[in-house]
């Protein structure tokens, strides 16, 4: 699979992997001035790029950078984010500061990581019925702790 970056602003970064093995691809925010989020707030931090995967069948995660949570209490505000394949607009990157204190988000600081994932497109079929199965309709805890 390839994977198209394209720079909507000049000072942008290209997402790049910290370690060749690393999974995730690290996200920087693209800035002309900080950005504070206060404490139990949400911004959304724009990266300045776009993305082109070359097939329909991946999906591009937004995942919190673990040094970010750990040390200040910073992740995305939506668990994680999904960029659609056909998706061509801006990546942003919806922060909320979990902590008691502020946090300043700076140009180039690496606010998120990217991960692509394969998505597998089923034909949406409806039905009156499904097939049983031994668990049935059991929700939450219904399988124990």
């Amino acid at each position: 699979m390839v994977l198209t970056f394209k720079r909507l602003r000049d000072h942008a970064k290209i997402p790049s992997r910290a370690t060749e093995s690393s999974a995730g691809m690290d996200l920087s925010a693209a800035l002309t001035e900080p950005v504070e989020i206060p404490p139990h707030e949400i911004r959304l931090i724009p990266t300045g790029i776009a993305a082109a995967p070359d097939c329909k069948d991946v999906m591009l995660l937004l995942c919190a950078r673990s040094g970010l949570a750990a040390k200040h209490g910073i992740g995305l505000a939506n668990g994680v984010g999904i960029v659609d394949a056909d998706y061509r607009g801006e990546i942003c990157v919806a922060l909320i500061n979990q902590s008691d204190v502020p946090f300043t988000v700076t140009d180039g600081l690496r606010i998120a990581q990217m991960i692509a994932v394969p998505v597998i497109l089923p034909k949406i079929v409806e039905s009156d019925i499904l097939p049983e199965t031994d668990r049935g309709s059991g929700g939450f805890g219904s399988t124990g702790f």
